[in-house]
């Protein structure tokens, strides 16, 4: 058989960079997605497309332009994303309705835009990047846990309606990894005076730390070839520091106010 054709969405950094990366050097034909390609003028570690996943005019161009050139699309990893922050009453309902049609809508085009064509195959693999903090909410990252809690349900879903097709779809959730998410997310202002004032900079400092003392993004990788090259890929793959996965098993084991309570001392509210 032919080599395996990839598209990653988000793939000219961070995750979606070390993966393409990953899956290249093991053999796969990789594509991936950026808003603006001109914007990196020397990228050769993979072919770049430009593609906004809010736009599902231009994402079926996007998608329809790959299979035309290789015939086939096997696997789609949804990874695009950007991140968000700030208190649940403050933040501006603008800003929510953008994060949503990222990490929720884009996902759910870019799926619609390549189904057909797995269909058509006879199988295919989707793998959507959710996270850890998809499992829980947590304070002033209500939204963005929101949207990946979203699309973490609508995999689960989708999985079941396409389980006839040999299409196999799975949730990959990683915790905090030294990519640049956090220059791009979205915070809503810190607002002198305001009730959330002392809370929400105090969580702010505490999540940049996070993303800066993060894990290798290779990680996500190797986790993303072991997915690809599983014949039955399960439905969640958490990857991440020991304490992250923890929080996930402790999440479903201890009663949710006491979970309450460890949440709120580790963000030391």
């Amino acid at each position: 058989m032919d080599k395996k054709v990839v598209l990653i969405t988000g793939g000219s950094s961070g995750i979606g960079k070390s993966v393409g990366q990953y899956l290249t050097a093991n053999g796969f034909t990789v594509y991936g997605t950026t808003r603006n390609t001109s914007k990196y003028p020397d990228f050769d570690a993979f072919e770049l497309i430009e593609l906004d996943v809010k736009l599902p005019e231009i994402v079926n161009k996007a998608v329809q332009l790959v299979i035309e050139k290789e015939g086939r699309l096997d696997v789609l990893i949804n990874n695009a994303g950007v991140g968000i922050t700030g208190p649940i009453e403050e933040t501006p309902h603008e800003e929510i309705l953008s994060v949503f049609d990222t990490n929720f809508n884009g996902p759910i085009h870019m799926m619609k835009a390549v189904l057909p064509q797995m269909r058509k195959q006879g199988g295919g693999l989707i793998i959507n990047t959710t996270s850890i903090a998809g499992y829980m909410g947590l304070p002033f990252r209500g939204y963005y846990s929101a949207t990946k809690g979203a699309l973490n349900i609508v995999t689960e879903s989708l999985r079941m309606e396409t389980r006839k097709f040999g299409i196999s779809i799975t949730n990959l959730a990683p915790g905090d990894f030294a990519t640049n998410i956090a220059a791009g997310r979205y915070h809503a202002p810190v607002i002198k005076g305001s009730a959330y004032e002392a809370d929400y900079q105090k969580s702010l400092d505490l999540m940049d730390e996070h993303v800066d003392a993060g894990g290798d993004p290779l990680l996500v990788a190797k986790k993303v070839l072991k997915i690809i090259q599983s014949k039955k890929p399960k439905v969640n793959y958490p990857v991440g520091e020991f304490t992250q996965r923890l929080s996930l098993v402790l999440k479903r084991l201890l009663p949710a106010r006491l979970y309450e309570k460890l949440l709120l001392n580790h963000y030391k509210l």
